[in-house]
């Protein structure tokens, strides 16, 4: 694939995964991002043969590899729980939409890292956080666990560069660990894109608290809030706060190459002509004026 910009939707599966193939297909998508069950459920169904076979089938047919596949958590998981028996839950959960992955041939999960609902502290729930990560990749083989940051609504963590690092740091196996960026979290979070410059500014924080060789994927949205809320609200690409100046930089800088960047905005009706403005800002001569 010449693709440099692997570039998507958050996609249905209604009908099964394999589903999922032909809704990026159609929009043009050269990556995609799903839930491998219903994300607002504890318990699903076990894959059976034929669902992997038609999902890995719809894979090669449409040219899909596992570096172009983001999938998601249910957001029921918090691995941050204070309570133990929920926490324990949360990590079962986990794992078993790992071994979802693992099935589907898949290389990526993508995951909330989860919450501390006021009754420990953010140290102690970023170590949580982290143990479960462990505990999780101990247990199964092949499948990167990938944190999202958060926009830092209620007691979410995740929604700074140093906590992605602390849990980061305190993972045993770091070749199996990696960050999603969502651009309305970060945003959200305090974290300027409106311009080049703050571009520049943030995503060089990025690189040198947390490291652009952790980061395995992107959720460009636009946002409804303001830089700072701490309200996660997403909006189509230029058409909330941050505007489009930060989705055409990110497009015309290599360092976000070969990884999903994945839409999670609000209207699907629009989704094939945003990717296609991003297709464009990718292949243009696009150059940043910020020396």
């Amino acid at each position: 694939m010449n693709e440099t910009k692997f570039i998507g939707a958050h996609v249905s599966t209604t009908g099964g995964v394999d589903k999922a193939i032909t809704r990026a297909h159609a929009l043009q998508a050269t990556a995609f991002a799903m839930f491998t069950k219903n994300q607002r459920q504890w318990k699903a169904a076990a894959l059976t043969r034929k669902t992997i076979e038609s999902f890995r089938a719809a894979c090669a047919e449409y040219h899909y590899t596992t570096k172009q596949i983001l999938p998601h958590d249910s957001y029921l998981i918090n691995l941050s729980h204070p309570v133990r028996d929920e926490l324990e839950k949360s990590r079962a959960a986990f794992i078993d939409e790992i071994h979802r992955c693992e099935q589907l041939g898949l290389s990526l999960l993508n995951f909330h890292p989860g919450c501390h609902l006021q009754q420990i502290n953010e140290y102690a729930s970023l170590t949580r956080i982290a143990e479960s990560i462990n505990v999780a990749l101990e247990k199964t083989a092949g499948v990167t666990a990938v944190i999202e940051n958060t926009a830092g609504q209620g007691s979410h963590m995740g929604f700074r560069f140093e906590q992605l690092a602390e849990i980061i740091q305190q993972i045993d196996d770091k070749s199996r660990i990696g960050v999603c960026i969502d651009t309305c979290h970060a945003f959200a979070a305090g974290y300027d894109l409106r311009t080049e410059e703050t571009c520049i500014e943030t995503f060089n924080s990025f690189a040198n608290i947390v490291g652009f060789k952790y980061l395995r994927g992107l959720h460009l949205n636009d946002a409804k809030t303001s830089c700072g809320s701490r309200v996660d609200r997403h909006q189509s690409l230029g058409k909330g706060k941050i505007g489009c100046t930060a989705f055409a930089w990110i497009m015309a800088d290599k360092r976000f190459n070969n990884i999903p960047i994945i839409l999670e905005t609000i209207n699907p009706a629009i989704w094939s002509q945003e990717i296609a403005w991003l297709k464009a800002m990718a292949t243009s001569t696009y150059i940043s004026t910020v020396k």
